[in-house]
């Protein structure tokens, strides 16, 4: 009888593993961590953020990068209606937040998790932890194993071993080399909706941890009002990571401090009488300058102009940084195999082996993108293999 591989337990692997017992095929899963689904778990501390409720195609355009067509294919097949029915029939409520963001009403991972593995369990699934693959041997795929060496000979294989972020989670890109010996493009692994450092003067240090709201953030073709953290290290949080890509290609970051004014309100509201107030306590009291946006006036605009330079520089703030957080740090990579060494989700170069998820070369910002891609393709991935499995066989 045909037998699959999955080699990597988080959504997309996960996902893949489904869909090829439902297919009726034998599936063993390689995960080597201890446990299953380590990331999936880390991305539910702070609320599960499963997908988003939009429009399918504007949903769909979220996704780019070199095979950003499959992603888009597969989202309109498995996107977020389908995501809330799959939790929901595993027994978790989703509920959508104001944004549209959707959420398990439990908003943890572990429920989820789970409920999904029972039934994978269900489906006759074996799981087999700790077991790190090594690369290919001949024809086969070599693991270290708490048993030793051991080398499988599946009929098909799904590769879903993640990117480069948080690696000590399990994705740590080893996986990069043994595919491009064989032949496979791979684009460069980057960092993708990460933060920025910034080597802050000592007055920041009262800053860390604080909240910046009511701001518009610009780099490049990237333009959006958002929210994020002033952290020890940089700036973190929703509205810096929908502006990664378009810095790290290059493009300079600005603030706009007073999003809802023009710069000829906020030049005119500077240029009522200071009397003796600092400068500082005048920026405040006229633009009503929170202490956050204040302090980065002050770090990033110092030595402030005076008039409309000044107004000027409130509306178009340069943030001074010192590039993305490294990639290990970063929520997700951009990058992976290219579109040119795929044929649907089969390798070209190795045939029966498939991959999904991360490994795929496409990029999404946060808010539930991110895991319905990997849902998405994992699944997609599945349903490749479990069907070369079967023309096989004949």
């Amino acid at each position: 009888m045909s037998r699959a591989l999955v080699i990597g337990a988080g959504p997309a692997g996960l996902m893949a593993a489904g869909a090829l017992a439902r297919a009726g095929l034998p599936v063993v899963v390689a995960e080597a961590k201890p446990s299953v689904g380590r990331k999936f778990l880390m991305a539910g501390k702070s609320g599960l953020n499963l997908t988003k409720d939009e429009p399918i195609e504007q949903f769909a355009a979220a996704y780019t990068g070199s095979t950003a067509g499959l992603l888009r294919s597969a989202v309109r097949r498995f996107g977020p209606d389908a995501v809330a029915d799959w939790a929901r029939g595993l027994g978790q409520e989703v509920f959508t937040g104001s944004s549209g963001r959707m959420f398990p009403r439990s908003m943890k991972a572990s429920p989820l998790l789970r409920a999904w593995l029972a039934e994978l369990a269900g489906l006759g699934v074996e799981f087999r932890t700790r077991w790190r693959w090594t690369g290919f041997d001949g024809a086969g795929l070599a693991f270290d194993t708490p048993e030793g060496r051991q080398v499988l000979h599946p009929s098909v294989t799904v590769l879903a071993l993640g990117g480069a972020s948080w690696p000590r989670l399990g994705s740590d890109a080893a996986w990069v080399t043994w595919l491009a010996e064989k032949g496979v493009a791979i684009t460069p692994l980057r960092p993708a909706n990460a933060g920025l450092a910034v080597d802050w003067t000592p007055h920041m240090g009262k800053h860390y941890g604080t909240p910046v709201k009511a701001v518009r953030l610009t780099a490049g073709g990237a333009s959006l009002r958002g929210e994020f953290v002033i952290s020890e290290r940089g700036l973190e949080g929703s509205a810096i990571y929908a502006v990664t890509k378009a810095v790290r290609e290059g493009a300079p970051l600005t603030l706009d401090l007073c999003p809802d004014w023009s710069v000829g309100e906020v030049a005119e509201r500077l240029s009522r009488p200071r009397g003796k107030a600092t400068v500082a306590a005048h920026l405040r009291k006229t633009l009503r300058l929170d202490p956050a946006r204040l302090a980065l006036l002050m770090e990033f605009g110092r030595p402030l102009p005076e008039g409309a330079p000044l107004a000027a520089l409130v509306k178009a703030l340069p943030v001074r940084h010192a590039g993305l957080r490294p990639i290990a740090e970063a929520i997700s990579t951009a990058g992976g195999i290219a579109d040119e060494s795929l044929d649907g989700y089969e390798i070209k170069a190795l045939p029966s082996v498939f991959a999904a998820g991360e490994m795929l070369d496409w990029e999404a910002p946060t808010g539930g993108y991110l895991l319905t891609g990997c849902f998405a393709t994992g699944r997609e991935a599945g349903e490749a293999a479990a069907a070369r499995a079967k023309r096989s066989a004949q």
